[in-house]
């Protein structure tokens, strides 16, 4: 075997697109440029997003404003007075809170707000409690895990 005589796999090398060489070829005339004008000379091209003189649609649209972080954490907010829905004595987790539908997702973290009344005696586990929620739980008889 000599490398002057290894080629590729028949069928694996596409020709390249000739154009202008006749209408029979399929790309003669105006050799896939279109008609007339700026697109059809040899160095007419337009700037990306022009829109031939109307306003481009990075100017129509409103000037972006503010900060979003990029890794702001989403919490799920589940509050005190839902808290009602389990048993005196009950231990509140991520599991039992998805059971009764509090929360959409196990993935993402909890966090427990005061709004409401709690009168049960409850043993919470969440990763975040804020401090009215602690208040309102320790006050009814629960535990924060």
């Amino acid at each position: 075997m000599n490398l002057n005589s290894i080629k590729p796999k028949r069928g694996s090398v596409k020709s390249k697109k000739r154009f202008g060489r006749g209408n029979a070829s399929g790309h003669g005339t105006f050799s896939g440029r279109g008609c007339k004008g700026q697109g059809q000379r040899k160095s007419g091209t337009v700037r990306p997003g022009f829109e031939g003189g109307q306003t481009p649609l990075i100017r129509r649209l409103p000037k972006l404003r503010g900060f979003t972080s990029p890794t702001r954490t989403e919490y799920q907010i589940v509050n005190v007075g839902d808290l009602e829905k389990f048993k005196d004595g009950d231990e509140v987790n991520i599991l039992a809170l998805l059971e009764k539908k509090l929360i959409k997702r196990k993935e993402f973290p909890v966090k427990i707000l005061g709004d409401g009344k709690l009168t049960k005696k409850l043993s919470v586990k969440a990763h975040k409690v804020s401090s009215s929620a602690k208040e309102k739980i320790v006050a009814a008889g629960g535990k924060i895990l």
